[in-house]
């Protein structure tokens, strides 16, 4: 393939290039599903902080004790607005009907 015949299209100001017309790999695709699932669960498992880490578990023991616990609605918000988030980015990687600028 001839370099002059492939259009090529710049982002970030010409620090990211690609071709025109290509696709997104399927493996990056899947990574998107797996940080996506990672941010949900890690909302809801370390809400109060990273408790039994080795180093500063017990500083956030002591920081949760002289802090209010969060709400749930505070959370549920936040759960929401992240699920959300994650649905729109799905629904647009995922769609064929992706299309240039």
């Amino acid at each position: 393939m001839n370099k002059e015949t492939v259009e090529v299209k710049e982002h970030a100001g010409g620090w990211i290039t690609e071709r025109k017309g290509t696709k997104v790999p399927g493996f990056l695709k899947l990574s998107y599903v797996g940080f996506s699932l990672f941010g949900i669960v890690y909302l809801f498992l370390y809400r109060m902080g990273e408790v039994a880490h080795g180093a500063r578990g017990a500083f956030v023991r002591e920081l949760n004790q002289s802090m209010d616990v969060p709400p749930g609605p505070f959370i549920a918000l936040l759960a929401a607005c992240v699920i959300l988030f994650v649905a729109g980015l799905l629904m647009f990687t995922f769609s064929s009907a992706a299309t240039e600028e």
